[in-house]
């Protein structure tokens, strides 16, 4: 009795289903998404590479756009920007950079955002050579709470650390000082 309105249930469910989607193809799906790709190509990769959002007639939900400049759902290229973005320079919400990446998780050479991984890192958390940001961990680290060989933090200030920061970031000195 119980798995007989289970499966009533079900088979409701599923028909308020069928008629949303059968009313969305009617109307065109309330968002259109966007592909553009240029003709001209560097390396084999188009200039730009632009897709962002649904494209039913390939049966993508999310466009992954590559190129040289690669904007979408998912990008990748020399320059990438996107929700997930990977490339030389990427720019994201996940975004995974060789030199440079910045966004909500990022990594690269440079890396700027809220957890930062690099060989110089700087956001909320940051790990790398170089660390800065609210949690840091590093060889050379500076934060409200930083961990490393050499660190600057609400109870450390390592001389290594000081002369570092002052020589490659002087306009933090100031708040390096003691108090």
């Amino acid at each position: 009795m119980m798995q007989d309105d289970e499966t009533a249930q079900l088979k409701q469910r599923i028909a308020i289903l069928e008629r949303e989607m059968t009313a969305l193809k009617q109307r065109g799906y309330p968002y259109r998404g966007i592909r553009k790709r240029a003709d001209k190509t560097i390396w084999g990769l188009p200039l730009y590479d632009i897709a962002m959002g649904p494209d039913p007639e390939k049966g993508e939900m999310r466009g992954h756009a590559r190129g040289v400049i690669a904007i979408g759902d998912f990008a990748t290229g020399i320059l990438a920007l996107g929700g997930i973005a990977r490339g030389i320079v990427a720019i994201g919400g996940l975004a995974l950079g060789l030199l440079f990446g910045m966004g909500g998780l990022c990594t690269g050479l440079l890396a700027l955002g809220g957890l930062a991984i690099g060989g110089i890192a700087v956001g909320g958390g940051a790990i790398g050579g170089i660390a800065i940001g609210g949690g840091a961990f590093g060889y050379y680290a500076v934060g409200g709470g930083a961990i490393g060989a050499h660190v600057i933090d609400g109870l450390r200030q390592d001389p290594e650390a000081m002369r570092f920061f002052n020589t490659w970031l002087p306009f933090l000195q100031a708040s390096f000082a003691r108090r």
